[in-house]
């Protein structure tokens, strides 16, 4: 297991020029494609934008509530650490194919590539659809939830709940998300070393805003937890009719999961990213173990901040029921008498949200231009074109104007939005499972390592792997609610399966008179 220093042997039409120069540029000769987005990312910038969407501030915060109404203190801090185990191998699995082909394509790329002629077709097919479907719910997950957070700021800001604050209605809820993908969409039309720079800014503000409240929030608490109460308090009154303790720890292993997802945008970036072949496995690895370590630590700090789970849940606080808001405004209120210092921290968080909403756009719009590349898409011709910077500008905008759509679901019912972002994790997972399934199965011999690669754990640790995504498939399709009603459905079998169903049928009925997978352009 490890790198390895030699190189392949390159085609004569690629031995000469810049060419040569770049391991990932050569590869991607090799593999049929020519160059012709800008090649200018380091191994930093390429981690950078994994690292700001798994961002640990975006989703610890936004599903601290699922945390503390599922257990509470002892599955968010020991449920982080299994779901993060088991992320790393599912990440160690899809590191060592990325190394084998560094495209933009990533992961519906590799299904070609690994599950042989005969299903080749089908299978990259598959795997695109649910990832790029995934990627646009993440997209518009992460958004919706920085509209919902910067809500709150303006509640707390105006009084809070029980001082007659300003409550945003859903309306202006969905406003707000309209206006945070078009500064995205904007940021994303830049060329790709100002996106860069943005990137690195934004794995810095996720590390040090981490670090800053993790220890902030704690010293700054009057109160605070006990180290038993963090470290063994289960919480079993989740008013969800749920008192298995097994069947709450699942349930709330959803927060954890959740956040440790979008690192395949390491792969998407890769035609953007200098030795690709060594460097793009290397963001996929060090985003999410990176993400482990700074994520635990910021959970154990919100955490010993928490005396009152119940009353962090009610809709009746000063936050409306957003239990993190909740914490950082009163942590300050009674120290201080004031809120506006957890109110400022709430605003670190946001800038982080946002940045991790960015670097999404980034990868949705990387995933468009390479399925559209290869015709997999109506319109396709639109959607890989880029412009005189070597942005596909198209497909940047393509993939803000689909996330919107998708949250203007929630105008109907919230039931409806959450099946559709059960999508961004479930859905996402599967498309990381499909290349690996065929690595181990129809490729376990013939698939060719890339300079990083498992050894002869390879097929160990890819097994591993797709059997986690299967169980968490399971598992987060579970009710979350009893007596089960139709506002209480967990609908995500229904929205993956619906997914499911839709891709497997434009295949069946159209695609597969037509759709012969990756087009090479060389």
């Amino acid at each position: 297991m490890g790198w390895k220093t030699e190189e392949r042997v390159l085609p004569s039409h690629v031995q000469n020029g810049s060419a040569s120069r770049d391991t990932g540029n050569a590869r991607l000769h090799e593999l049929g494609y020519k160059q012709e987005l800008k090649r200018d990312l380091s191994v930093v910038s390429n981690f950078a934008f994994s690292f700001s969407i798994i961002s640990v501030l975006t989703g610890v915060t936004t599903l601290f509530n699922n945390g503390l109404t599922y257990g509470g203190p002892v599955v968010m801090v020991y449920g982080w650490i299994i779901a993060g185990a088991f992320t790393l191998v599912v990440g160690m699995s899809m590191a060592e194919i990325c190394s084998s082909f560094p495209t933009s394509g990533g992961l519906y790329y590799w299904s070609a590539k690994l599950a042989g002629r005969k299903w080749a077709p089908f299978a990259s097919w598959l795997t695109g659809w649910f990832n790029i479907v995934g990627q646009w719910a993440v997209t518009a997950s992460i958004d919706y939830s920085l509209a919902e957070l910067i809500s709150v700021i303006i509640l707390l800001a105006t009084g809070g709940k029980n001082g007659g604050g300003y409550e945003a209605s859903k309306y202006v809820v969905i406003a707000l998300h309209g206006g945070i993908l078009f500064l995205h969409a904007l940021i994303n039309s830049l060329p790709i070393s100002y996106l860069s720079f943005f990137g690195q800014l934004a794995a810095a503000w996720n590390v040090i805003g981490v670090f800053l409240l993790m220890l902030l929030i704690p010293l700054v608490a009057t109160e605070r937890a006990s180290p038993k109460f963090v470290f063994t308090y289960f919480n079993t009154d989740n008013g969800e009719g749920i008192s298995n303790k097994v069947y709450i720890f699942v349930l709330g292993l959803l927060m954890s999961q959740y956040t440790l997802t979008g690192y395949d945008a390491s792969a998407h970036m890769t035609e953007e990213t200098k030795n690709a072949d060594i460097n793009g496995p290397k963001g996929i690895i060090s985003s999410i173990g990176i993400s482990i370590i700074v994520g635990w630590g910021y959970i154990l700090g919100i955490t010993f901040a928490v005396t009152d789970i119940s009353y962090l849940l009610s809709d009746d606080n000063d936050a409306g029921g957003y239990a993190i808001a909740e914490i950082f405004y009163l942590v300050f209120k009674n120290r201080y008498g004031s809120g506006v210092g957890g109110i400022i921290c709430l605003g670190v968080v946001a800038v982080a949200v946002f940045f991790c909403g960015m670097s999404s756009v980034t990868s949705n719009s990387r995933m468009a231009y390479a399925f559209s590349r290869d015709g997999a898409m109506p319109l396709s011709s639109l959607w890989h074109k880029v412009n005189k910077q070597e942005v596909p500008l198209n497909a940047v905008w393509l993939s803000a104007a689909i996330s919107f759509c998708m949250a203007l679901t929630s105008l109907g019912s919230t039931v409806a939005f959450d099946a559709m972002v059960s999508i961004a994790t479930i859905g996402l997972y599967i498309a990381y499972a499909l290349p690996i399934f065929f690595r181990v199965t129809l490729a376990r011999k013939s698939f060719v390592p890339g300079p990083f690669n498992l050894g002869r754990y390879g097929v160990l640790v890819g097994w591993v792997a797709v059997l986690w995504v299967a169980t968490i498939s399971v598992l987060f399709s579970l009710p979350v609610a009893y007596p089960i009603t139709k506002e209480t459905l967990n609908y995500t079998p229904v929205a993956v399966g619906g997914l499911f169903i839709l891709t497997v049928g434009a295949w069946v009925l159209h695609a597969r008179h037509w759709f012969k997978g990756p087009v090479t352009n060389i």
